[in-house]
């Protein structure tokens, strides 16, 4: 069974109705592995440390942790993917991480593993695949799409200030509409999709080539 989390920002901590789902999926503690989305250190802060305390508040603990970068070797990743229990990619920046889950050769490693989680950053490049631009928070004249994970069968969009961009939202999106559904979210907010289904939790919009549809809370 494949469980993927897509999860916002969060500001505080995870809320409860994310907590129970997160207690009640996550069963096997052994390992937590961390992609980095800023594998090549351009801040100061310390890596995962945010997203963790997320999992420290919410009582989900694991006994091992790691945090995939280019520090470490192409092999040690792979070995620590493959005996990770879950795999979480981090905030951060979208396409740094995206060229670290390419240049080590992690995607189907990743795609193997039963739960997988995201945030921001992370739950970007949980997607098949991803505007690039500068309407999307990049520093960028030119528009791209890249290659996700390919988790699931649509585009995540996370940070996008839905509120006061609603006009030109779906033509930024419009080559990646003919193809798949994209799922806009902001913060304080999770979609999980477990056995194909998806729960939906906080603000949560589905974008489409014919309309933007607030979804409405399932858990």
């Amino acid at each position: 069974m494949k469980i993927h989390y897509y999860l916002g920002w969060f500001n505080n901590h995870f809320n409860k109705p994310l907590i129970n789902m997160l207690t009640n999926d996550i069963v096997d503690r052994k390992s937590l592995v961390l992609i980095s989305a800023d594998p090549y250190h351009y801040e100061d802060e310390e890596v995962g440390s945010i997203e963790l305390s997320w999992f420290h508040h919410a009582g989900i603990n694991f006994e091992e942790y790691h945090i995939i970068d280019f520090d470490i070797s192409k092999e040690d990743a792979e070995q620590y993917i493959k005996d990770a229990s879950v795999v979480f990619l981090l905030g951060g920046y979208a396409k740094e991480q995206n060229e670290l889950l390419v240049k080590y050769k992690l995607i189907d490693l990743i795609r193997e593993k039963d739960i997988v989680l995201g945030t921001s950053a992370g739950s970007i490049n949980m997607s098949k695949k991803w505007l690039y631009s500068e309407y999307t928070g990049n520093s960028t004249k030119e528009s791209q799409i890249i290659d996700g994970l390919g988790l699931d069968e649509f585009s995540v969009l996370s940070h996008y200030d839905l509120e006061n961009t609603l006009n030109r939202i779906q033509y930024d999106l419009h080559s990646l509409l003919t193809s798949m559904d994209v799922y806009a979210s902001n913060k304080d907010c999770a979609l999980r999709v477990k056995n194909n289904e998806i729960d939906i939790i906080g603000d949560v919009y589905l974008i489409s080539l014919q309309s933007i549809i607030k979804l409405s809370e399932t858990i």
